[in-house]
This record gives C-alpha cells, structure tokens and sequence, in this order.
C-alpha cells in the first residue's frame, strides 16, 4: 500500500503544478494591468490602452511573426529585393 502512496501523490503534484503556471498570456495581462494602473487610467481610456497593450503581444511567436510578415508583403505585391526588405524588417520589429 504505501508503494501506491508515492506515485500518486506525485500525480497530484503534476497535476497541480499545471495550474500554478501562469502563461505568456496571463503575464503580458498583468503587464498591461500594472501599466494602465500606473497611469491611473478609469473606464473607457483603460479599455482603449489595454486593447492596444494586449495587442502589442500579438505575434507571439516567430512562426506568427513570419505568417504575418509574408502576408503584408504578398498584399503589397512586393518582390525581389523589395521583399526581402521589407521582410527583414518585418521580422525585426518587435
């Protein structure tokens, strides 16, 4: 019986631990949140400045980055040497 013990305690443990984590998400809200406190923003000019933050976030990675990037380029039909750079710079922006 009390090798059952350790594995499921364990168990628990991961379990739990899942939840503890807070995501990329969840900080990049906490950040907008702690700005917009900073700034001692009320109603309607919160709501305004924390669309904008959260949506400072966005791409989050650089597989979105690129999506992103490469679809600008492809709507303003660039090509050759102009693609790439504007692509680099693109991808360079935060």
């Amino acid at each position: 019986m009390k090798m059952l013990r350790v594995p499921l305690l364990l168990l628990g443990v991961l379990m739990c631990s899942q939840g503890f984590a807070a995501t990329a998400q969840q900080e990049k809200m906490k950040t907008c949140n702690a700005d917009a406190t900073s700034q001692a923003l009320k109603g309607d000019a919160r709501k305004a400045f924390m669309s904008t933050c959260l949506k400072k976030a966005e791409p989050a990675t650089q597989q979105e980055k690129m999506k992103t990037c490469n679809a600008d380029a492809t709507t303003q039909a660039l090509k050759g040497d102009e693609r790439k750079a504007f692509m680099s710079t693109c991808l360079k922006k935060k």
